[in-house]
């Protein structure tokens, strides 16, 4: 049975009048009359063919059915003024930006400066959307991504935001880090990687280290957790210079000996290379590539 949309004011009628247990206490919140709200659940019960209520001198009680109808249509109008609540809130906030980025990205880099686009665009919400997964940039979809790759991806517009370079971090309190003097003594360390295409073994043959063996004791799909491993004493981490700039500047992790690596591949922002940004992702956008790139 399809529900109707003349289903709708009976539904508020009876869940109203289920929640008070009294027709006249639903007609006040529903600024009804309570013939109004008898009339609706009259006009339910006939529809369903079952009694929701049982009215007897002192009042109404909730049959059963009506029990049962009532903890659903409850649920369902909860969910649906939530839903609203949003919507309004969305349109009171201004106009909003949706950003989908990676989250190590945007706890080491962009957080930190965030406050900057706040105060120069008051107006603007922002929403940063995080996951690893490119994102769709359908009409529900966000209106620009920051990624980590080559630069080139089919249908999108892409801009170079910030290349990196690569170099090993650990705790100051990470046992036998003092004896470090050279890149080879990083091998006798337990070692903390991430999930990205250029690590470890890249960085131990860019620094001249042949033939020695080492043991990534701990991987992780986030470099922002790889650096945190590594803050907690667990091992030496690969660190990408705009994500571990938080780490360093309180003295959670340190530079060990070692070159610093060029990235391979650097951040993009990136969007639908068929459709203009609507203003104010444009003035974000703006804000970003504007940014100092240290």
């Amino acid at each position: 049975m399809a529900l109707r949309s003349d289903w709708l004011p009976a539904l508020a009628a009876f869940e109203a009048a289920a929640r008070h247990q009294n027709f006249a206490h639903a007609a006040e919140e529903l600024h009804l009359t309570a013939s109004a709200v008898s009339h609706h659940v009259r006009r339910l019960e006939a529809r369903l063919g079952v009694a929701l209520f049982q009215r007897h001198a002192r009042g109404v009680a909730l049959t059963a059915e009506g029990r049962e109808l009532a903890d659903t249509a409850g649920s369902a109008l909860a969910d649906m003024e939530d839903v609203l609540r949003g919507l309004r809130a969305r349109r009171e906030a201004g106009p909003m930006v949706r950003i989908a980025t990676l989250h190590s990205w945007s706890c080491g880099w962009l957080l930190p400066r965030l406050s900057g686009f706040a105060a120069a665009h008051p107006d603007i919400a922002l929403s940063i959307e995080t996951g690893f997964a490119l994102a769709r940039f359908d009409d529900s979809g966000p209106d620009l991504g920051i990624r980590h790759g080559a630069g080139q991806w089919p249908g999108l517009a892409s801009q170079l935001l910030l290349q990196e370079d690569l170099f090993p971090v650990a705790s100051p309190a990470l046992r036998g880090v003092d004896k470090v003097r050279k890149a080879v003594d990083i091998t006798k360390l337990p070692l903390v990687a991430d999930a990205a295409r250029q690590g470890w073994h890249d960085w131990f043959r860019a620094a001249g280290v042949r033939g020695a063996s080492f043991v990534e004791r701990y991987r992780f799909s986030d470099s922002n957790a790889a650096l945190s491993a590594a803050a907690l004493g667990l091992g030496v981490a690969l660190a990408r210079e705009h994500i571990v700039a938080p780490f360093l500047a309180d003295g959670r992790l340190v530079p060990l000996p070692g070159p610093r690596m060029r990235g391979r591949w650097s951040y993009y922002l990136i969007h639908p290379a068929h459709r203009r940004l609507r203003p104010p992702a444009q003035a974000f956008a703006d804000w970003l590539l504007a940014l100092p790139k240290e």
